[in-house]
């Protein structure tokens, strides 16, 4: 598939995206394993580095600031240092911040201690943001809107988007692109969006299985008929991807030759379709250029981001 339009950084640079979402600190330690604890049957790692890295909606911002893009992100966090370090990466970037702090949850962490690149255990720490920060978020968002090209709603499932159904109706009514990530098995909830963007799993869980390319088709094409979406854009790992619109379907190959870490490549393909809707590009040029943004980020380890110049390279190949 050849693009009818090039991707232009003055084009990116011009575009104003608006991220809402569940946000997390991604913290790494690393270390070395030399023996067992005498105390317990578990490895002994002794860290000698450690790392930070923008999670959740956060790297979807980060994803589109990185490409160029003019970007805020809208969501909770705790009161904490986990809060602090969030919002240092997010400055650094050049995100702007709209973080509101809430000191009755914490801000959602993922702690993972690695050896030699092989994940030892995660711990995560979490809790559901209280209704009068939401409240908050709602109220944000409702004064933010109308300043964006569009809008891109990152569903981890934490309950920043409790009321998604009003936001997406408020950008909507402001003729502004609708993107979600989904998350769960309820997806009416999603109804009237411009676009979702499942991966695999994600849509199993929504519609069921499927036992070959039509059940699928038919499937997707339903639940696209029934949300009244524009389009469904649906990730498939090693089989690339599959944008479904009424009475169309394209199709895209993988195009990563190596393939490193998965991770955040959801957020890289919404960050890149939002860019480029924003920036006036159709669904199908937008979908041609996310997919070449994701098969840089999984050649990398970890919640990683496409710079416009690796896009280019990749898009020339």
């Amino acid at each position: 598939m050849t693009l009818s339009r090039t991707p232009l950084l003055s084009d990116f640079q011009a575009a104003k995206v608006l991220v809402v979402g569940d946000v997390m600190l991604d913290r790494y330690w690393f270390g070395d394993v030399n023996r067992i604890s005498p105390e317990a049957p578990v490895p002994v790692a002794k860290i000698n580095k450690t790392d930070h890295r923008a999670g959740g909606a956060a790297n979807v911002a980060r994803n589109i600031a990185a490409l160029g893009g003019q970007v805020a992100l809208l969501s909770v966090v705790g009161d904490d240092e986990a809060a602090d370090t969030l919002a240092d990466l997010l400055r650094q970037d050049g995100i702007a911040d709209y973080l509101l702090r809430s000191s009755s949850a914490p801000t959602t962490l993922k702690l993972r201690v690695l050896s030699r690149n092989q994940q030892l255990i995660r711990l995560d720490f979490e809790e559901t943001p209280d209704t009068g920060s939401l409240k908050i978020v709602a109220q944000k968002y409702a004064e933010l809107v109308a300043q964006y090209d569009a809008v891109i709603l990152s569903d981890y499932g934490k309950g920043v988007l409790g009321d998604v159904a009003v936001m997406i109706a408020a950008a909507r009514a402001l003729g502004k692109a609708v993107l979600i990530d989904p998350k769960g098995a309820d997806y009416d909830k999603y109804a009237g969006a411009t676009l979702l963007t499942p991966n695999r799993a994600e849509l199993r869980e929504a519609v069921g299985g499927w036992s070959s390319e039509s059940s699928l088709t038919e499937k997707a094409q339903k639940l696209r008929d029934d949300l009244d979406l524009d389009a469904l854009l649906l990730t498939r790992s090693e089989e690339g991807m599959s944008l479904y619109r009424a009475g169309q379907i394209d199709h895209q190959p993988t195009r990563a030759q190596e393939v490193y870490d998965v991770s955040g490549a959801g957020d890289t393909v919404i960050a890149t379709m939002g860019l480029c809707l924003a920036a006036g590009y159709d669904l199908r040029d937008a979908m041609h250029t996310a997919n070449a943004a994701a098969g840089v980020v999984v050649a990398k380890l970890g919640t990683a981001v496409c710079s416009f110049a690796e896009l280019s390279a990749a898009l020339a190949e």
